[in-house]
């Protein structure tokens, strides 16, 4: 970045506050009492985030008379689900090439189970009444490079022609019609496959639904430590115990209770800057009057959108895995990332020289080496767990409650007998070599970014295997 590129960025930054934009706000409901004593119920489900509201949200809708509980060790939405980019997917498997690079002979049903969660979702909104800035505007992927715009355009041509018409190809022109940055060349609108929404609202109106419908919820209470007894399960907590039939574990990121899950995931920091809001000759000079969500197409990419008052929310780049894998609050911020950020999104956006940005924050997701969720059981079939969303969680982990339910009711239904379902993402190799591949792999994304979109020797090595990682 030149000198006065760096200087312009960094000013834009003076006056960010080190939160998540979407839990600074007033309207914040308070947190519930910690767990003190004992308590049974019929199912417990550990985790406040998405995973675990729509596990016992949905666990109460299936059956009014069961007895749930939901313990969360901070407040509910205050991780992931409380700082993500707001892009709630249709998709199950982190996007259609992935699935159907891994799932071929059940794309179809798998795209078909995925619209019909993001329906569910779109109608539970509603049904509970959750202000959470719903709009089904889809997402563009955005072509910067050349190469980028020729593997665009040979996609779109090979969905169609597989049967999946749900995009429409954008040229440059048509594209910046839609909202303009001399940066774009070209890109693939997916118009109903993904709403943007504010996702700390909706966590927050899933923990009224489930307060609605006699969920019992304790926040600062940690789940520490799982064991069998006679007649289920039994959870220690800081101060008191918990006695369930059936345990749901909603942890993603955070060390699974199930401790033969943890080698499946890695945490990877992500980081997003959102501005102030635009003026009105501001957003008029990009246009973006139909609000999609926007990501580039490049290895380390971008997302961004508007916020509900025309803010713009610009994440994405840099992915931070620290060694070990170990979570670590003080990378939470990572002013170097912020400033990388900031330069590039004046190059994307030239004509908002001079807007700032109000808010900088970052924080770890779980990610697995398939980029889209796992499940399993464990203590004979009494708790069940989902990770690995890798990104894609806000859409994906309602899918993930339903199969949690299912696994524990000893079901076999359409989800339970999906190979997706059934099978595991190659777990992470012990230090240093989980760190040594994954900065490996890194680096060689960022050089096929400069290069063309040419993968090395190592990248195609991972594409034989099955695994890879990016931003």
């Amino acid at each position: 970045m030149a000198p006065v590129a760096m200087r312009t960025a960094a000013q834009s930054l003076s006056d960010a506050q080190p939160v998540s934009f979407w839990l600074d706000d007033p309207e914040k409901p308070a947190a519930l009492p910690a767990l003190t004593g004992d308590e049974r119920c019929d199912l417990l489900v550990i985790g406040g985030g998405y995973s675990g509201l729509w596990t016992a949200l949905l666990a109460k809708e299936r059956d009014p008379e069961r007895d749930v509980v939901l313990i969360e060790g901070h407040e509910v939405g205050w991780a992931a689900s409380g700082r993500n980019g707001g892009f709630c997917a249709a998709s199950l498997t982190h996007g259609l090439p992935n699935g159907l690079d891994r799932w071929p002979d059940e794309i179809k049903k798998l795209e078909e189970l995925g619209e019909h969660n993001l329906d569910a979702i779109e109608a539970a909104v509603a049904r509970y009444s959750i202000d959470c800035e719903f709009e089904r505007t889809g997402e563009i992927d955005v072509a910067t490079e050349p190469h980028q715009l020729e593997e665009l355009r040979e996609w779109h041509q090979e969905t169609e022609k597989l049967g999946f018409t749900g995009t429409e190809f954008l040229d440059r022109d048509a594209l910046r019609a839609e909202v303009d940055s001399p940066t774009f060349l070209g890109g693939l609108w997916d118009r109903r496959g993904v709403a943007m929404l504010h996702p700390a609202k909706l966590a927050w109106g899933l923990k009224r639904a489930c307060l609605g419908l006699g969920v019992r919820i304790y926040e600062h209470t940690r789940g520490l430590e799982l064991a069998g007894t006679t007649a289920g399960m039994a959870v220690r907590t800081p101060y008191g115990r918990i006695f369930a039939h059936r345990v749901a574990l909603g942890t993603n990121i955070f060390p699974s209770l199930v401790k033969r899950v943890r080698p499946y995931t890695v945490p990877v920091y992500d980081y997003a800057l959102m501005t102030e809001p635009l003026t009105a000759d501001q957003l008029a000079s990009i246009g973006w009057r139909n609000r999609q969500g926007l990501g580039d197409s490049a290895n380390q990419f971008h997302y961004f959108r508007l916020s509900a008052d025309n803010r713009i929310l610009w994440g994405g780049y840099d992915a931070i895995y620290p060694y070990g894998g170990r979570l670590n609050a003080d990378l939470d911020q990572r002013p170097e990332t912020f400033l990388k950020l900031a330069g590039q999104f004046f190059e994307c956006f030239p004509q908002l020289e001079g807007v700032r940005f109000s808010h900088a924050w970052g924080g770890a997701i779980d990610t697995c080496s398939r980029f889209s969720a796992f499940f399993g059981t464990a203590y004979r079939g009494r708790v069940a767990y989902a990770a690995g969303y890798t990104g894609l969680g806000v859409g994906a982990t309602r899918f993930g409650a339903d199969v949690m339910l299912d696994l524990l009711a000893g079901e076999r239904t359409e989800r339970t007998g999906l190979e997706m379902v059934r099978s595991k993402p190659m777990p992470f190799p012990p230090e240093p070599f989980a760190w040594t591949g994954i900065e490996l792999t890194k680096r060689s994304l960022a050089r096929a970014d400069r290069n063309g979109g040419h993968r090395n020797l190592w990248l195609r090595t991972m594409d034989r295997l099955g695994l890879g990682f990016d931003s």
